[in-house]
Parts: structure tokens; sequence; C-alpha cells
């Protein structure tokens, strides 16, 4: 094992009480970890049933790409091409044409014809102008039996309000056609596993008689079309709410936005909201939240004050849920995350106040390279990560692996968040195994 060298903390962590906000850390060159669960836009890409994805951009750039593809095995590398770009093409101004007949001498040599294809541009197209419009026009010409769309592979767009994961969510839905409506039919959009069962949201849905559809439940792409023929479509992940609004904009589906959340009042007018929308009767909510809340005290006592951490890849709120586990006497000492979204301001100030020593500590900061992964051991190695990157940096061998949320919603959700944290609690792991697998759970 490599020892690495000790270095001061200053600017990659922050006491809770000193945090002045949501973006604690200044930005700067940027470490990336080797935690790599989360998924990148080659695996969005392919909860497209019978989609193929094509990726065009210098040979640099395609490195990453390919190797996402290669680490998902031979039925990820039958679902990816690449076109690259070299200097000629810039020099010469082609990227029209290299486009149009790249992609038009990939479809012809494949040994199937896919349903849809997901064309990936790069921050090349942007910088010369490419004409894009053009390109698809000629494409779609050529091959009328296929569904073309545009995504972005733009990482100078991370840090804007339209990121490159915000856009691939939305683009997963540009394949939907106009379709008869379907009253009783509800669809989940943007979320990359599918709720976990039980759930009182989809307990609610199905007993009032609606179908649920779900891009992550199609394995064909008629399955996927019936997505168009939806009335509502749910959104419970922040990233994926300009899917929805686009959807509502293009198709006329009635948004449902029901953040994922671990506030009781929250998660109470999610369910109001989704009854009201539908036309359902509630489920008994404060049996639920009773339930929630034994589940809870039980993982208190379980876990006997072991320290726990978490990050911002299990859960898009883990403010949120650092407030809900401290609030019950759960022992959070340390959230891993960068910035935080603005949904979190409630629990931010919250902590500030009743958890003032609580560390916030950046995952990306150019110190975290050479921190040494030794927190646990100042919990003499009793310190139970929810989350991959909390529980890379921290040393652990106690160990949640849970992404986005993993499909917990709602009051169902926290109890069988209890259950796993109170496993994971018990179990030593293997964690640099786990946690080296890239886009853990993409299944094509």
């Amino acid at each position: 094992m490599i020892q690495l060298k000790h270095t001061d903390m200053a600017g990659a962590q922050v006491l809770m009480k000193d945090a002045v906000s949501l973006s604690p850390f200044e930005g700067g060159v940027e470490y990336a970890s080797p935690a790599r669960g989360p998924w990148n836009i080659v695996h969005i890409g392919t909860l497209v049933p019978e989609s193929h994805e094509i990726f065009m951009c210098a040979q640099s750039c395609l490195r990453g790409v390919v190797l996402t593809a290669a680490e998902m095995g031979e039925k990820a590398m039958d679902r990816f091409s690449t076109i690259v770009i070299q200097e000629r093409n810039i020099l010469r101004g082609d990227l029209e044409e290299l486009m149009i007949e790249g992609v038009t001498d990939i479809l012809n040599k494949l040994p199937y014809r896919p349903r849809a294809v997901e064309v990936f541009n790069s921050c090349i197209h942007d910088f010369i102008g490419c004409d894009l419009d053009f390109v698809f026009g000629r494409l779609r010409q050529r091959f009328p039996d296929v569904d073309f769309t545009d995504c972005y592979m733009t990482p100078v767009l991370r840090k804007t309000r339209f990121a490159p994961d915000a856009k691939m969510r939305q683009q997963l839905y540009t394949f939907l056609k106009p379709a008869p409506v379907e009253k009783k039919s509800v669809n989940v959009i943007g979320n990359l596993t599918g709720f976990q069962e039980p759930c009182e949201l989809v307990s609610m849905i199905r007993e009032g008689g609606w179908k649920l559809r779900d891009i992550c439940a199609c394995q064909t792409y008629g399955q996927y079309q019936k997505m168009a023929g939806s009335s509502v479509n749910i959104v419970t992940n922040p990233g994926a709410l300009s899917a929805g609004q686009a959807l509502e904009e293009r198709l006329g589906q009635q948004l449902l936005y029901l953040p994922l959340s671990y506030d009781y009042e929250e998660i109470d007018r999610n369910m109001e909201a989704a009854a009201e929308t539908m036309e359902l009767p509630l489920p008994d909510l404060a049996d639920l939240r009773r339930r929630a809340e034994a589940a809870l005290e039980q993982l208190a006592e379980q876990l006997g004050g072991m320290a726990v951490a978490l990050d911002f890849n299990a859960t898009v709120r883990p403010l949120g849920l650092a407030r809900l586990l401290l609030s019950h006497g759960i022992r959070v000492v340390t959230v891993y995350g960068d910035s935080f979204i603005p949904a979190e301001e409630a629990d931010f100030q919250w902590l500030k106040a009743h958890a003032p020593e609580l560390k916030l500590r950046s995952t990306v900061h150019g110190k975290m390279a050479a921190m040494p992964r030794d927190e646990a051991a100042e919990y003499d190695g009793r310190l139970l990560a929810v989350g991959q990157k909390a529980a890379y940096f921290s040393g652990t061998e106690y160990f949640v692996n849970m992404l986005e949320g993993s499909g917990l919603y709602g009051y169902e959700g926290m109890i069988r968040l209890a259950r796993w944290m109170a496993e994971g609690a018990e179990t030593r792991q293997d964690v640099p195994s786990i946690i080296q697998v890239k886009g853990w759970g993409c299944c094509i």
C-alpha cells in the first residue's frame, strides 16, 4: 500500500459552523478518486433499449469512453462505436462530412440495425460551429428506419446550469414520439434505477389502477415508446427536472416533481401532490412515519454510537440525510461533498445550529490526493460509510454501497436504509474491489 504524505486539511475541509454557503470550497485543480461507481453519460445512454452509441471526438478524449465500454464487457462494446477527429479535419473544416460518413459506415457494418442511435458530439463541435442540424437531417434521410438524437460529451459545461449529466437524462427521452394519451398511465423520468419496493408511492399508484412505467424496466424499444402515451411524468431527481420539463413542453405530459427527501413534511406533501394529481386515496402516512421512526430508533441502538460518514454520491440530499440521522441519535461525523443543491438550504442551516462540529470534506480538492485514508482509525476502525467516496476517503471496512439513493424513496425507503446501515455496520467488506467497479449496477 502506498503511504500518503500527511498534509493539513485547510481548504479541503470545513466545520459546519464555519461553512458560509452550500458551495464551501474554492475551485481549482481537481482530484478524481478511484471510487468510480457513479454512472457517466456512457452508462446512462445504455438505458434506451435496442440503441447504439456513437462517440465522435479527438482520440485522447475517446480513451475514457472506450475504457468505460470495455470495462462493461463485450455486450457494451457491441453497442458502442467511435469516430476519431484528427487535426486535418479541423483544418479542412469537414466535421459535418466526417460525422455523416462515419455514422453511415458504422451502421452499414453493424451485424444488426439498431432501433435508435445516440450520436455524441464533443466540445470541438461547438468551438468550430459544426452544423448539427444539417448532419442529423442527412442521417435521417439515409436511415429512415432509425431514430437519431444528439448527445453531448462536453466537459466544458460541467460547471454550468446544464451539466452533461442533466443533458444526458433529458436526451434519453427525445426518441419518444407523440402517441394517444393513456389517462391512467404514469412514467418515472430520469432515475438510473427503479424504485425499491415496497414503496408507498408505487403501491398507491398501482393500487389505484394506474400503470407505472420506467425506462429502467424497459426491455424493448417498443416498451420504451409506450412511455410517450403516459399522461403524467414523475421526477424525483433534481438532475432530471429539465427532462420532465422538456417532455411536458413537447408531449404535453404533466410534470409532477416529487423530489427525494428525508424530511417528513416534504414526504407527506409529495404523497399528497401525487394523490391529488392522479385522484388516488392516500395511504396511512402517520403509520408509515411511526414505522420509519421505529426503524431509525432501532438503528441508533444497533450502531451504539458508531461513527457514520456520508457522501453526495450516495444521495442527492446528503445534508438532509445527515440531519435525519443526527436527529435520531445517530453519530454522523463527516459529509463528503463539494457543493450542495439549493433544496438543502434548510438542512444546511439546521446542521450549523445543531451539529456545528460536523465535518464537510471535499472529494475533488487537490489536497485530497495526498490525504491519508485514515479517518476510520480515529474511531478505532468503527466507522460506517454510506456511499463509495465516504468509504474510500475514510479507509473503513464498513460500508453501504448506495448510489443516487439506489431507488430508496419515502418512508419505506428510510426503513430499508436503516436495515442496510445495520447490516453494513456488522459486516467487513473488501471496499477497494467494490468501489473500483465503474458504473455500478449498469446492465446492458
